[in-house]
């Protein structure tokens, strides 16, 4: 039975806007370095204008106080205010906040007066203008997000050009997903009379006798964790960054055999997260886990579709035998394959396949990645009465 590859979910409501697959500055030919500190066997990232590009380009690491992109808003209440929802906190909570902020910068290095002069900028109050600045944009980019709704809802409806084929992405094609041709379902719109999706990066300052805008202290304390295999792949694959060690800036082999006694598994993680990121895909290490896999692969980002590739990684030799990464049995695999087929994706075993002549000295260093060979198996769950209705169709 050949496996059926179903195209990838497109998201119904979309707050982002596509800028660009990787972190790289290719329009001016110039590829500014971010930088990154290994702390507690984590990969950090502090900067704030380091963490836009890294996340906004190719959705790399997540922050740490926040679901997936780092803005940290868990706040009780929300209020519309000049066409932003902003959340609503106390003076004393705003003073709180502060103080977290003010002892995160000096966990950062910052000296009392630096801190103080940063602290200061922060609370400044924000300008009516600035604010209607910023929902401008938003209307803009919610304007933009509903007209490719609407081409989608026509998509859907099969009213497209006479002649246009409807390319659905397989794992193992050369052109990856970001060069099919179609954006998958289409979606439903969203009402017009919608609130906007909420925006904390400002907060609303509420007290007795006044109410004021003011910049979120919490944005200073919300930074990017890269995977290990993510930091690796920014610094190896694509030269844009810099990690450090106790203000040391650390090698390519150093890294490398850094991350490898961290992780036992990481020659075999990184082949196949470099593989699927070159192909285009957006690679997520932890997002699998509440799926007992190693990856999750999405089109574009998951802002814009839900997964649609829940990636096992195997370790095998030449013969396709040796010690697995995990315990497999008929009974693990049935369980693993239905709950994949439940959450709408595919279930893909990636074999990470090693030369019978590599040496344990060979992994030392990543020249070896152009000697592994990584083989793609989708796993398709058999349903008996799906079989029976095609015997009978017969």
């Amino acid at each position: 039975m050949q496996a059926e590859f179903r195209a990838p979910r497109r998201r119904v409501r979309i707050y982002e806007e596509y800028r660009a697959p990787f972190p790289l500055d290719v329009e001016h030919g110039q590829n500014k370095t971010a930088e990154a500190q290994l702390v507690h066997n984590h990969v950090l990232v502090y900067g704030e204008d380091h963490i836009q590009r890294i996340y906004g380009q190719g959705f790399f690491g997540k922050g740490i106080l926040s679901r997936s992109k780092p803005e940290f808003c868990v706040f009780d209440q929300w209020q519309e205010h000049e066409g932003l929802l902003l959340p609503v906190i106390s003076p004393s909570r705003y003073k709180q906040l502060m103080l977290w902020a003010r002892l995160g910068l000096s966990a950062q290095g910052l000296d009392e007066q630096a801190a103080s002069q940063v602290l200061h900028e922060l609370s400044e109050p924000v300008m009516k203008g600035d604010l209607r600045k910023v929902a401008g944009a938003r209307n803009g980019a919610d304007s933009r997000t509903k007209r490719c709704r609407l081409s989608n809802s026509l998509e859907s409806q099969n009213l497209r050009p006479e002649g246009e084929l409807n390319v659905t992405p397989e794992p193992g094609h050369e052109s990856g997903p970001d060069r099919d041709q179609e954006d998958g379902p289409g979606c439903t719109d969203i009402n017009e009379s919608e609130a906007s999706d909420p925006h904390p990066t400002f907060v609303l300052v509420a007290s007795d006798s006044e109410v004021c805008v003011r910049h979120c202290p919490a944005t200073l304390l919300d930074y990017l964790q890269l995977s290990l295999v993510e930091a690796f792949f920014l610094v190896y694959g694509l030269g844009c960054l810099s990690v450090s060690q106790h203000q040391e800036p650390l090698s390519v082999i150093q890294l490398w055999r850094r991350f490898r006694s961290l992780d036992k598994d990481f020659v075999c993680l990184y082949s196949v997260y470099h593989h699927f990121r070159s192909k285009g895909w957006v690679a997520k290490v932890g997002g699998g886990a509440k799926y007992g896999v190693d990856l999750m692969l999405y089109r574009k980002g998951p802002p814009f579709y839900h997964a649609s590739y829940s990636v096992v990684v195997e370790k095998v030799d030449h013969m396709f035998t040796g010690s697995m990464m995990r315990s497999f049995s008929w009974r693990t695999l049935a369980a693993l394959s239905r709950i994949t087929a439940n959450v709408s994706k595919e279930l893909l075993l990636c074999y990470v396949i090693y030369p019978a002549d590599m040496s344990e000295a060979d992994l030392d260093s990543p020249l070896c990645l152009s000697r592994l060979k990584v083989q793609e198996v989708v796993i398709s769950r058999w349903v008996s009465s799906k079989e029976r209705t095609e015997q009978d169709d017969f």
